[in-house]
């Protein structure tokens, strides 16, 4: 299967504060020329206002005027750039723990995750934190970035020792993919132009590691899953019978000739033909939006799943997932939720809290089940109707869902399903 040699990888930042996320990522824009001169300008403008000698990389990040007064990043702040060898989303997302759902908001979607460290200070609290959310949301790969290695004197010792720190609790979490990367995001080490300061480190500098990080094979080619968005219907002379579903593949291959299943009916058909607005495709992959016809005029509509006939998810109405709760009220006990899963929306309530997890110790709360702001628990989801459901660690699209409240139209939560 052929893949756009420009694709497409997006990754999240996270750190304690001060540990200079935002200057890094100024710093690989800065460094790799992409940003417009006249956000230069602002930027440039900006720093001679406040005092500084050279231009404040961090405020090319700090989008918020809070931000930019505290010099702390609230809010996640996607940036987009491009190398000639693949296109960047990045999500730069708070460091302090009131931000939690921030963080598991930034991180859901990203193939990476930067987590830094200040080398004076080496792994604490918060870098354990933020290693459990990576591990939590299956991230598959994590570049441990040592920052500030200027200030400890470019030390191969000091390195070694947050190596052996961050090596040692990581061991028991589920990371496939962990590398490290000594650097000064201030003065431009190992971020894009490899450091003539550390000459013992023998590895690549950050933006080489991005760029050359192969993420292919972190989407699930095995589990054909199609969520239908919508049911086009044209009525127009040139597609007088055309009847497609359209939508955007979750994982897996579909190509016109396979026997699918369209759930929860039950119908069987075979994919007629994959189209797109540039015609038809001999193949459809995640995350391509595509149309699909079948051979056969079953009933399918909007919430419903194509999929393999010999690879099916599981219908279910009960499962346990793991939450994050992301709203300013507490949870209430069995109250009625929209749950919107893929293209499917359906009516829930948490069944039962099983336990909350203090994710400065990853010890089991099991005491005070109710859940506010940046928990983190185990529940049991109970729907009106089934759900096509996977494991979130087998499949991150079909494993993941989001709660409503009915009554204020607000997203309270957001899960993995286990």
């Amino acid at each position: 299967m052929a893949i756009d040699n420009n694709q497409l990888l997006r990754f999240t930042t996270a750190g304690s504060v001060d540990d200079g996320k935002s200057t890094l990522i100024g710093r690989l824009l800065y460094d790799s020329k992409a940003i417009f001169e006249d956000q230069l300008e602002a930027v440039e403008s900006t720093s001679k206002r406040k005092g500084h000698a050279g231009v404040d990389l961090a405020l090319f990040t700090d989008g918020l005027r809070d931000e930019r007064e505290q010099g702390i990043t609230i809010d996640v702040a996607y940036r987009y750039f491009t190398t000639p060898k693949r296109k960047f989303i990045i999500a730069d997302t708070p460091g302090h723990i009131q931000y939690t759902r921030n963080m598991v908001t930034g991180a859901s979607t990203a193939n990476a995750a930067l987590i830094l460290i200040d080398a004076r200070h080496g792994v604490i609290e918060q870098t354990k934190r933020h290693a459990f959310i990576a591990s939590l949301l299956h991230i598959p790969h994590i570049i441990v970035c040592v920052n500030k290695m200027d200030l400890v004197d470019y030390s191969e010792s000091v390195y070694n020792d947050i190596l052996a720190q961050f090596e040692e609790f990581s061991s028991k979490l589920y990371v496939k993919d962990v590398r490290y990367v000594p650097m000064s995001a201030l003065d431009g080490d190992n971020v894009v132009n490899k450091s003539t300061n550390m000459d013992w480190y023998q590895g690549a500098p950050l933006l080489y590691t991005l760029e050359n990080m192969h993420i292919s094979s972190d989407i699930n080619k095995i589990d054909a899953r199609f969520p239908v968005q919508t049911v086009l219907r044209p009525q127009s002379k040139e597609f007088v019978d055309y009847r497609g579903y359209a939508g955007r593949v979750a994982s897996g291959i579909f190509r016109p000739g396979d026997d699918v299943v369209v759930m929860p009916s039950g119908f069987t058909s075979t994919i007629k033909s994959i189209d797109t607005t540039e015609g038809q495709l001999s193949e459809a992959y995640a995350p391509m939006s595509v149309s699909i016809t079948l051979t056969d005029d079953v009933d399918v509509s909007r919430g419903d799943m194509i999929v393999k006939s010999n690879n099916r998810p599981t219908p279910t109405q009960e499962f346990d997932a793991m939450l994050c709760w992301l709203h300013n009220d507490t949870s209430k006990p069995r109250a009625k939720y929209t749950i919107l899963h893929t293209s499917n929306e359906q009516k829930a309530m948490i069944k039962e809290v099983l336990y909350k997890i203090d994710i400065n110790t990853y010890n089991r709360e099991e005491e005070n089940k109710h859940l506010t702001m940046n928990d983190i628990a185990r529940i049991k989801v109970r729907t009106t109707r089934p759900l096509m459901v996977d494991e979130y660690r087998d499949n991150r699209i079909t494993g993941s869902f989001i709660l409503i409240d009915d009554a204020t139209h607000e997203t309270v939560a957001a899960g993995m399903i286990l």
